[in-house]
């Protein structure tokens, strides 16, 4: 059991990870100080205004990028993809607001091969994720792979948005749709 313990503690310091299942290095999230400390080690990105709040995820740190002002809220899971370089990256810009909940993937399940079960296809390929300046992503939302969000526009809450939101536009609904251009 000692010896779980130390390897978790390992685990969590060095896994390109943060959230509430990394325990030994969550704490620090409700803290300012370590906060930012351990988001600027982790995180690809991270401008000293912005805050990650204890209860948020965040998968391949080193690929997402956080803006000034910006704060993810609890329950918001953030889900960059580790297998290339240059794609399955999440930018966050400067002053984009967010709900809780809010969910971004960089990739998706394959369901191609009718022989194979789900499980056993892995995923597509990761695309990047972008939110322009000045956004606002409505709690519950999820973001999928390939979106960007344009500058100051609004996603409503609960949203699943599957194509690109141009800027200065209000998109809401399953799938998000045009709502008004502002």
């Amino acid at each position: 059991m000692f010896l779980d313990i130390i390897n978790k503690i390992r685990f969590d310091i060095k896994n390109d990870r943060v959230g509430p299942d990394c325990p030994f290095t969550h704490w620090k999230l409700y803290f300012k100080s370590s906060m930012l400390h351990l988001c600027k080690k982790k995180f690809e990105s991270f401008d000293d205004t912005a805050e990650f709040r204890a209860g948020a995820y965040a998968i391949c740190c080193s690929k997402i990028s956080i803006g000034k002002k910006v704060i993810i809220r609890p329950q918001t899971m953030i889900f960059a993809d580790p297998r290339d370089e240059n794609l399955g990256k999440v930018i966050i810009e400067d002053f984009v607001m967010m709900g809780s909940g809010v969910h971004i993937y960089t990739s998706n399940h394959k369901y191609d091969d009718k022989e194979k079960y789900l499980i056993e296809q892995y995923s597509y390929e990761a695309e990047n994720v972008y939110l322009r300046k000045g956004c606002w992503i409505g709690a519950n939302s999820i973001i999928l792979p390939g979106v960007e969000i344009g500058e100051n526009s609004i996603v409503g809450a609960g949203s699943v948005v599957t194509k690109n939101v141009p800027s200065r536009t209000i998109y809401a609904g399953n799938p998000a749709k045009l709502i008004k251009k502002i």
